[in-house]
């Protein structure tokens, strides 16, 4: 006797046969569209699945923002499909979507070339065209090992083996199968607009030591007007890359003979650093916090204590002072435990809100080192809260307006907050979790800020908030990050003499806002293209004498100019003045200013803007106190 199980859709009941595959039931429904997948009970399926319980089914069509990740998904499958049929006998990885795109990757005896990459591109249209359904297979994991043996696929065995239950799900579209959870769109022609990117190395696994492989990158859309303006996005973000730009305009630059990863500030992104890091000082000043300031290194022990020796695997070897074991700090948390820990506390104390711009050391992997945005030391924009429980809510309110209004300083007003819960693993009693969570929510909430929930995403010590922007190229960046913190203050014995007159622990905050100055100045280059507004610009006026006996005039308005804190400069060189005007223009200036005759005579100037050309002849008075506006306001534009 067959059992049956009932279905909502679109407000209407179903009875069906328990077993009943998810794309039968709705091909008997007269739906107005074809959906690509559904959300069963609310989680994301392919219509391979099978109705084995009572079930809600919202469908899914193009426009769902997650459809957009399972079909990237499906394209890398595609790509694994077409580069098995050109390359027999490749061994296949892992191929998962990303942001933006996906990758597969691949164990081949040798490289592949961009040549490979047409090749391929153009059997996966191949593929695409032959329209293959996508199906889902269930093997047990016995059967599922013998056929990726036979296969010779043999990292698929080693996934299998680790991550396969007792049955393990496959998919299949023609001739290629992999092993995978899914959902996958219905077929290989719904995977009509793609383009592979690049090639690069991998390790197996992330481990260094292990299998060398090769992985390809590529994107998928919807629509072709989708890709095309990606990919009009991919090479704008090739002429902002911060490691040609920074160079070329000579803000930082590396030098293997000092170590990988290390960065050396030039003058003028010195200059630009300071600017950031004023006004960072002059806000929390303003939001009430205290500047810390802690030392590089600290005995082992101390990470010992923290856990960082036990969890952490980024961490310099140790150093030997007169028999003692030193550690190079990753982290600055211990050091602020510490002044914490330095005298008796009381609930009247709380809460305390220290910051610090403190450099860190972490020995990341020479292969995924790049430019500003992933380096070996940096500086942090870390800031610790010590507070009670009936604090916590009003402080997190107060991080998040804070990171809000930094941010929207430098630009970023298009933000998406997360909020991150508690993981499979974590410390703590899951009570303070509980509590902890709904505080993050209530703060959120009472400040009108939108949030999604990132289930399962907090790390093992606490729930967090994440605060991701976007760039002008559309780009999404995690900066802010603000995480409670159950362990540190367990592990470092942290406590305050209650009102009760006991000893309690008090709520760890930790938050950064920027994240390290490093990377936000990596993604400030290439947000502005080097064009960065006149209150940060490295030089922010500079001058040029058409002859020599206009350069005293020059000179003397630079000096009155960094007389007002204005950075300001002379360009005296024995050049053309349009050679001058172009290097200037090149170099990003945003003011430039042209004093010849006629302006010594009428101790005026001619002003030049970046990017808009001539504006004619100025008063120095009236232009001084414009500019000095400007700065003081923190404008991202140039109204003159």
């Amino acid at each position: 006797m067959s059992q049956l199980v009932q279905i909502r859709l679109e407000g209407s009941l179903f009875s069906v046969e328990k077993g009943t595959l998810l794309r039968d039931f709705l091909s008997a429904q007269e739906l107005k569209r074809t959906p690509l997948l559904a959300r069963l009970n609310g989680q994301m399926k392919d219509l391979n699945e099978s109705l084995t319980e009572d079930v809600e089914i919202q469908l899914v069509y193009t426009e769902d923002k997650n459809a957009l990740h399972v079909l990237r998904h499906s394209a890398a499958h595609l790509l694994a499909h077409a580069v098995t049929e050109l390359f027999p006998g490749i061994q296949i990885g892992i191929g998962p979507d990303i942001e933006n795109g996906y990758y597969y990757d691949f164990l081949k005896d040798k490289p592949f070339t961009p040549d490979d990459l047409i090749v391929i591109e153009k059997k996966m249209e191949e593929l695409t065209r032959q329209n293959f359904p996508i199906e889902k297979v269930i093997l047990s994991k016995t059967d599922a090992i013998k056929m990726f043996v036979d296969m010779g696929q043999d990292l698929k065995v080693e996934l299998i083996e680790e991550k396969g239950g007792a049955e393990v799900t496959c998919y299949k579209q023609g001739e290629f199968i992999d092993f995978c959870l899914g959902p996958h769109v219905p077929s290989s022609g719904h995977i009509k607009h793609f383009k592979l990117l690049s090639i690069s190395g991998a390790y197996w696994k992330g481990d260094e030591k292990g299998l060398q492989l090769q992985r390809i990158y590529g994107t998928a859309f919807f629509t072709k007007k989708d890709l095309r303006v990606y990919l009009n996005l991919v090479e704008e973000a090739k002429k902002r890359d911060h490691r040609k730009l920074g160079p070329a305009l000579d803000l930082f630059s590396f030098n293997e003979d000092l170590g990988a990863g290390l960065i050396l500030w030039h003058p003028k992104g010195a200059a630009v650093r300071r600017a950031i890091e004023e006004y960072w000082y002059e806000e929390h000043f303003h939001a009430g916090y205290d500047i810390l300031n802690t030392p590089h290194v600290a005995k082992l022990d101390v990470w010992r204590t923290s856990g960082h020796t036990e969890f952490y695997d980024a961490l310099y070897p140790p150093l030997l002072s007169d028999g003692i074991e030193y550690q190079l700090k990753p982290m600055n948390c211990p050091f602020h435990i510490m002044v914490y820990k330095s005298r008796q506390r009381s609930y009247r104390d709380l809460p305390f809100r220290w910051g610090e711009l403190g450099t860190v050391y972490r020995y990341e992997r020479s292969g995924v080192l790049h430019g500003l945005l992933r380096v070996r030391g940096f500086t942090q924009d870390d800031a610790h809260i010590f507070c009670r429980a009936d604090q916590l809510e009003e402080e997190i309110q107060g991080v998040v307006t804070l990171a809000k209004k930094i941010l929207s300083t430098f630009g970023f007003t298009d933000l998406d907050v997360f909020l991150a819960t508690c993981p499979e693993k974590f410390c703590g009693a899951e009570a303070d979790w509980v509590q902890a969570e709904a505080a993050l929510a209530r703060a959120l909430k009472n400040i009108g800020q939108d949030f999604t929930l990132d289930k399962g995403e907090g790390v093992f010590y606490g729930p967090k908030i994440d605060i991701k922007i976007k760039d002008a190229l559309q780009r999404s960046w995690q900066l802010t990050t603000v995480q409670l913190d159950f362990n540190l203050a367990e592990r470092f014995e942290l406590g305050y003499i209650g009102e009760d007159g006991n000893v309690h622990r008090p709520y760890l905050v930790h938050r950064a806002l920027l994240g390290s100055l490093e990377r936000f100045f990596g993604i400030l280059i290439e947000h502005y293209n080097g064009n960065f507004p006149l209150w940060m610009a490295p030089v922010q006026i500079l001058t040029i004498p058409i002859a020599d006996r206009h350069s005293a005039y020059a000179e003397s308005l630079s000096a009155r100019f960094r007389e007002n804190n204005i950075r300001a400069s002379v360009d005296k060189r024995r050049e053309k003045v349009g050679y001058k005007i172009r290097d200037a223009e090149t170099g990003k200036v945003p003011l430039i200013l042209i004093v010849g005759d006629k302006e010594v005579e009428n101790k005026t100037a001619a002003l030049r803007i970046h990017q808009e050309g001539d504006k004619g002849e100025i008063n120095v008075n009236e232009f001084l106190d414009k500019v000095k506006e400007l700065i003081k306001n923190r404008s991202l534009s140039l109204n003159f």
